[in-house]
């Protein structure tokens, strides 16, 4: 049996891990952040971590990427997508109206990633709210339930909510119905499962400093064999101002002819390389 590292409890990483990975052969772990979480599977004391990575409105979790390329010497064992559904969270007192509700809720606690997915909502209803930003939105709901004075509300799953005898005071808040986020699983061995012909590869591709249209040549080493990129992005190596990484997404699995091909030819010209996963990626699939 693997123990699991998520971030939890009632969170949207949680949901997610128990969609794609289920509850046979699983324990899950819960922790409070996910630096922890990370940690945790590092450390040994669990086996893998589910990791949110990317959200289809707002890109990259830049800060989660940066730990597992600087921080975390982790692989990627599989990948997928889920759907996000934001509400927001509290104790709804009868009789009153949505005006009224709105008004009395000064606070909003929340993750940091999601108030981003929900700006619309909280510009036209809670301009007046700060946000207080907490470690989870499970921790987000915990605390109102908590602290228990009508001027606060949470942002978080519906899940949160029920387990934290929450109402739902406005549903679905996020302002684009397409809300996906993508999560990783990382450690040093994949879990089971199922059978998927799409797989892709994640690398770190860093330039040497003195070679002018370095990029052009990485780009091209790729693009001549016809090996798709489904992202390419730019982060700060944090050792030298001015100085990036590349991560990259390629649509090819390291089993084939042509992949490990073309990464020789990068280090050829003289770049670093670094292999961040091989792994199966999957869509969402409604049950």
């Amino acid at each position: 049996m693997k123990r699991i590292a998520i971030l939890g409890p009632g969170t949207f990483t949680e949901e997610s891990a128990h969609y794609f990975l289920g509850n046979a052969e699983h324990e899950y772990v819960s922790l409070k952040t996910i630096e922890d979480v990370f940690l945790s599977t590092v450390s040994g004391k669990t086996d893998l971590s589910v990791i949110p990575i990317e959200n289809t409105f707002e890109g990259s979790v830049r800060l989660h990427i940066d730990w597992l390329v600087n921080e975390m010497e982790l692989l990627i064992q599989a990948e997928w997508d889920y759907p996000i559904s934001v509400n927001l969270l509290g104790k709804r007192i009868p009789g009153e109206s949505a005006e009224e509700m709105y008004a009395r809720i000064r606070k909003i606690y929340s993750h940091h990633v999601t108030p981003a997915q929900c700006r619309e909502f909280v510009k036209e209803h809670l301009p007046h709210a700060e946000f207080e930003l907490v470690g989870s939105n499970g921790e987000a709901a915990r605390l109102v339930k908590e602290l228990g004075t009508s001027d606060i509300a949470a942002i978080g799953p519906l899940a949160a909510g029920g387990m934290y005898g929450l109402d739902t005071l406005a549903g679905n808040i996020h302002d684009h119905q397409n809300n996906f986020t993508r999560f990783v699983i990382v450690g040093a061995e994949p879990p089971e499962l199922k059978p998927n012909d799409y797989w892709k590869t994640t690398v770190v591709v860093t330039l040497p400093e003195d070679f002018p249209g370095a990029l052009h040549q990485v780009l091209s080493a790729f693009s001549w064999r016809r090996i798709n990129l489904s992202k390419i992005e730019s982060r700060p190596t944090k050792k030298k101002l001015g100085t990036y990484y590349f991560y990259i997404d390629i649509e090819a699995s390291m089993d084939s002819v042509l992949l490990p091909a073309a990464i020789e030819e990068i280090r050829a010209l003289g770049c670093l390389v670094r292999i961040l996963g091989c792994y199966p990626s999957y869509s969402y699939e409604q049950a």
